[in-house]
């Protein structure tokens, strides 16, 4: 799991508007039509731009909840970003996990920026396939900086030279993550 580094940003994308069925809920992702992850779980309610969906996985013992969010671009209606905030099971840590596009370039990682201030890159973890996905383990700074920054950019790059980002609306995440169970 990566913790992020230095960014360089790129073009702008659009967040997705009525796009109900686009992220990924606790550990998996779906498989959709159009190769777009597909929401598991019930909303349960909506803070700001995000989405609070649970659902109980398969042999958990209880219902998981996770902050959800997707974007996606403005030319290529088929390329998403899904980001999805979660606490473990056992309360002990927070779980950011970000689902890129496939074609991604992996060893440049994933870059996030806060009001266009760098807050670094994290590493993809895995690919699946329809999409790939980088995981942070976040801290209480972290998700301080999250909860007072207005927009977050993600960046993923399909060139070393080349990143594209992904603006992300932070409206509403605070009340949301208060809202986990």
């Amino acid at each position: 799991m990566g913790s992020f580094g230095h960014l360089r940003s790129g073009q702008a994308w659009r967040k997705a508007a009525g796009l109900a069925t686009v992220a990924a809920l606790v550990l998996g992702v779906t498989v959709a039509t159009g190769g777009i992850a597909a929401a598991q779980g019930a909303v349960k309610s909506v803070a700001g731009d995000w989405q609070i969906r649970c659902d109980t996985p398969p042999g958990a013992q209880g219902e998981q909840c996770a902050l959800i969010q997707s974007v996606v671009a403005e030319d290529r209606s088929n390329a998403g970003l899904t980001v999805i905030i979660l606490k473990t099971a056992d309360q002990k840590s927070k779980l950011m996990r970000v689902v890129a596009p496939l074609g991604v370039l992996l060893p440049s990682g994933l870059g996030l920026k806060l009001d266009d201030k760098d807050v670094g890159r994290a590493g993809f973890v895995r690919c699946l396939p329809n999409g790939c996905v980088a995981e942070v383990v976040m801290d209480d700074s972290l998700l301080g900086q999250l909860k007072s920054a207005k927009t977050a950019t993600f960046i993923i790059f399909e060139t070393p030279e080349e990143g594209i980002g992904f603006p992300l609306s932070l409206k509403g995440i605070g009340e949301g993550y208060d809202k986990l169970p």
